[in-house]
């Protein structure tokens, strides 16, 4: 390491890797990847997204060591390292919201069997709900999507989703009831 020792301080090091020696930045990396990792860790339980984050990190450390002043680094590091992970999160509920509002240009398997089931009892009784209730119904049981996935599709709370999901149930119920009555008698 250049004349470096491992006990240089932070600011040495920061200056040394700011002249571009990558053995300065392999101590300062060694001495503060470990705590790093565990404090983001510690915020986020995506192994993967951690581990990009902490190289995200040191990247913008290679990039703009010369930007440091003093002669500590654990704030500054820390601070890059949140602001990555805030930016990590932001980018990956970006991309959950394009999945999940994305026109599908084939038609669903829930489009397929109401299709086939217009003129039937079941797709009756599908019209004679709310056009809400009807929506969590298809996205929870036709196209198997979950509480969580549902919500952030029809843009609702999920705790809106599980009172819809029941109501629309007991609603498809009555409807069902009332176009095919039981042949023994008693409830659908």
């Amino acid at each position: 390491m250049r004349g470096h020792r491992e006990d240089a301080t932070d600011g040495a090091l920061l200056r040394a890797v700011a002249g571009g020696d990558t053995a300065a930045m392999t101590v300062l990396y060694d001495r503060h990847a470990g705590w790093l990792h565990t404090r983001l860790t510690r915020r986020c339980g995506d192994p993967e997204q951690v581990r990009e984050v902490l190289q995200d990190t040191f990247v913008t450390v290679w990039r703009s060591a010369s930007s440091h002043r003093g002669a500590d680094a654990g704030g500054w590091l820390w601070t890059i390292a949140a602001r990555r992970l805030v930016d990590a999160r932001r980018t990956q509920e970006r991309t959950d919201r394009v999945e999940y509002a994305a026109p599908v240009p084939a038609p669903s398997a829930e489009e397929r069997v109401l299709a086939g089931l217009e003129y039937g009892d079941v797709g009756a009784a599908l019209n004679r709900i709310s056009p809400e209730l009807r929506e969590v119904l298809r996205a929870t049981v036709v196209d198997g999507l979950t509480t969580r996935e549902t919500a952030r599709l029809l843009g609702i709370p999920e705790g809106t989703v599980k009172t819809r999901a029941m109501r629309a149930r007991a609603e498809l119920r009555t409807a069902l009831a009332h176009l095919a009555p039981s042949p023994l008698g008693g409830p659908a």
